[in-house]
């Protein structure tokens, strides 16, 4: 794949990653947005194609990071969380067990 390519993918995922992790949350979406957008025009300008699959590799970092560990709270009262995660999200927490599970 070229490397304008691979750049408009990761812009692309940035997108579509900030749209479901800061669904509903207006503000964030749009910070998020500007910051996207802010970073991809700054370093547009830029020839060298290791620094380019450096930023790829970073935007791709990035999108794994906030699609893996942001989660959503919402106040619903003084003192009082209420935790909104996306699905799929939390479907690692296995509890903790003393002896292993026997292969069948």
């Amino acid at each position: 794949m070229g490397t304008r390519l691979k750049v408009l993918s990761v812009f692309k995922k940035l997108h579509r990653t900030r749209m479901d992790v800061f669904r509903e949350d207006e503000r964030a979406l749009t910070a998020a947005r500007l910051q996207i957008n802010e970073e991809f025009k700054k370093n547009k300008n830029e020839t060298s194609e290791e620094n380019i699959e450096k930023m790829i590799k970073m935007g791709s970092d990035v999108e794994a990071v906030l699609r893996e560990t942001v989660l959503q709270v919402e106040h619903v009262a003084e003192n009082k969380l209420l935790l909104r995660p996306r699905e799929g999200l939390l479907l690692e927490n296995v509890p903790y067990c003393d002896e292993p599970r026997k292969k069948s």
